[in-house]
Order: structure tokens, then C-alpha cells, then sequence
């Protein structure tokens, strides 16, 4: 989902949130942050280590006007795209650590420490989770005309035509990368991975049956899904989607391949414990109105809005899923 397609609602928020920053100058009553020793006085950077207009800026942009309000600043979403999200993680990472500077997390940040080794940043001494947002569901989807109408079956046309498949992923290195290269070693199988940069570049191929098999994003899938352009093979969560029930997990086919689609905020290592948790404190606030959960729940995410200690501890847990699934399946970067 591009920009562009935010609600209304958020977009009249602009307004108020630009409204919000103006009334501190003039001393009028503000909406109240968290009551924690610790408030914005001045423009919080948001950094988006994805692409401008993609489905991780349709989720954050309406959190940042929403946030904007709350402090009465601006919060400024500054894409830095690039290294499979390690330029903008290592713009966080060497920001000050004063509470002023917050970066979006997904999967990759817990993907890159076992996939590289020239990490300009320490993933737990230099960046400090904040929140999880919540959970993004990715799942396995096909063309139509592809014979398979699910995993196993899949694993059987693979096996009955060595490298006839060939599967799609968002990029080298990413969850869907890892997670199609541990199905092709667990199953045994030839497939042939084609990456593409996001998206948008997938679907000009998959869209046409040009490359029949894709890890994809719910959200950006959903659509082609109900106009019966692709179909469904299996979710990558450990439990069923409670969109569709009736398809299988990944774990269901072959036990140890799902994982948590990550999604949440991180700040620079040094930030104080007490700002993690204010800021922790007023997504959560943020989190919990009904207009944001909707638009969350229309990008298909799984709200969380966790704490700082219960982030940092699924950030810990899936890097120890993704060091062994990187070691297992022989995936790299080249």
C-alpha cells in the first residue's frame, strides 16, 4: 500500500498534529503524554529503513501524526532505505540517544547478525528495542495456474520435476529469502530462487505467472488474493490465519519453518531505560485507539504493543531462530 491510500481520518490529523506543535509556543492545553519524566522538546526523527510509499510507510506515517499530537512535535518519517535495512538501523544506531531519534524494526533485524559479518552496529549493545507494533503475516502464494494448491503438494511437483519451480522472494537476505531456501534443503527439492528488490518488482513477474511461487507480505497480497489473481499455499505464522482458517501453516507441512513476522520500534543502545519506557508507553497509548487499530488491522497486522523487556526478548528469540534457519539451509547475501 503506497502513502497515498492512508485513511482520511489520518490525513485530516495532519492538520492537528501541525496544530499540536504550534500550541506549545502559544501555551495552550495539549494533549497529555505518558507520565514519565520524559516528553519530546523538540522534532523526533522516525527513521524508515524501507523505501518511501511501501507498505511499512502506510503503517508508521498515521502512528507519526498520531505521536505528533500526543508531544506536541513534530515526528519526522525519514526513509533510509538500502542494505537490507542496515543504513537506516545504523542511522539509529549512531543517533543520540536522548529519546529524539526511533527507527521502525522488522524481521532483518534479527535476520542480519547470523547472514553478515561486517554489521557496522551491534544488534544488542548498540540498538535497544522499544516496542513491537505487532506481527506481519507473510505467506506462500501461487498463480493460479500453478498445479499446487498447497505445500505438500508443492513438495511433490518439485520432487517429480527437479529446478521446474522457481520461487520469488523480496530480496536477498530477507525472511521469505531464508525461510524458501530451509523448505528447499528440509524437502529436498530443486527450486530456483529469483529475488527481486520488494514488492512491487515480485509482482510484475508473479502477477503474470512468469515466476509461479512467492514469499510475500499479507498486506500487499490480500488484494490480488480476493480478485483471484493469486492463490494461497500456506501462511508463515505459527498459527492459522484467522482470515483464512482453512490454509495451512508452513509448521503444519513441515514442523520448524514458520516464523514471527517482526515489526516494531528501536532507539540508539545508550537511550536511558526510563525514555524506552515512555516511549514504549505512549504507542501503546497510541496503539490502543480504535481508528489506528482499524488502519492496522486493514494492513493485516496483529497488534502488540509490547514493552521494551518483552521486545527485546522476541528480538533475542528470533535471532536464534534465524542463526540456525541461515546455518541449516546455506543461504548468504552473494
Amino acid at each position: 500500500m503506497s502513502a497515498d491510500r492512508v485513511s482520511p481520518l489520518f490525513t485530516r490529523r495532519r492538520l492537528v498534529a501541525g496544530l499540536a506543535a504550534v500550541t506549545v509556543a502559544g501555551g495552550l492545553p495539549l494533549i497529555a503524554s505518558a507520565q514519565s519524566g520524559f516528553r519530546p522538546t523538540r522534532p523526533v526523527r522516525l527513521i524508515n529503513p524501507l523505501l518511501a510509499g511501501g507498505a511499512t510507510d502506510a503503517i508508521v506515517r498515521p502512528i507519526a501524526l498520531r505521536l505528533a499530537e500526543l508531544w506536541g512535535q513534530p515526528v519526522v518519517v525519514e526513509n533510509r532505505p538500502g542494505g537490507g535495512t542496515i543504513i537506516g538501523t545504523q542511522a539509529v544506531a549512531q543517533a543520540p540517544a536522548d529519546g529524539h531519534t526511533i527507527g521502525v524494526a522488522i524481521s532483518a533485524l534479527t535476520i542480519n547478525p547470523s547472514l553478515r559479518n561486517d554489521l557496522p552496529y551491534d544488534t544488542f549493545r548498540d540498538v535497544a528495542p522499544v516496542t513491537q507494533i505487532g506481527r506481519i503475516t507473510s505467506v506462500l502464494v501461487a498463480h493460479p495456474s500453478f498445479p499446487a494448491n498447497n505445500l505438500r503438494e508443492l513438495i511433490a511437483q518439485a520432487k517429480a520435476k527437479p529446478a521446474s519451480i522457481s520461487w520469488a522472494s523480496l530480496g536477498v537476505g530477507t525472511a521469505g529469502h531464508i525461510t524458501g531456501e530451509l523448505l528447499r534443503k528440509r524437502a529436498g527439492i530443486d527450486i530456483v530462487h529469483v529475488p527481486f528488490s520488494g514488492s512491487s518488482a515480485a509482482y510484475r513477474e508473479v502477477l503474470p505467472g512468469r515466476v509461479p511461487v512467492a514469499f510475500v507480505v499479507l498486506e500487499s497480497a490480500l488484494p490480488h488474493i480476493k480478485a483471484g489473481k493469486l492463490k494461497v499455499l500456506a501462511f508463515t505464522d505459527p498459527q492459522r490465519s484467522k482470515l483464512y482458517p482453512q490454509v495451512q501453516t508452513l509448521n503444519e507441512a513441515m514442523p520448524g519453518l514458520s516464523y514471527e513476522g517482526v515489526f516494531g520500534i528501536i532507539a540508539p543502545g545508550a537511550t536511558p531505560p526510563d525514555v524506552l519506557r515512555a516511549i514504549s508507553a505512549d504507542f501503546a497509548k497510541v496503539l490502543a485507539e480504535p481508528e489506528v487499530r482499524k488502519h492496522l488491522e486493514q494492513q493485516s497486522m496483529d497488534i502488540v504493543a509490547s514493552s521494551p523487556a518483552e521486545f527485546s526478548s522476541v528480538v533475542r528469540r528470533e535471532v536464534e531462530h534465524w542463526k540456525q534457519a541461515v546455518k541449516e539451509s546455506g543461504a548468504d547475501v552473494k
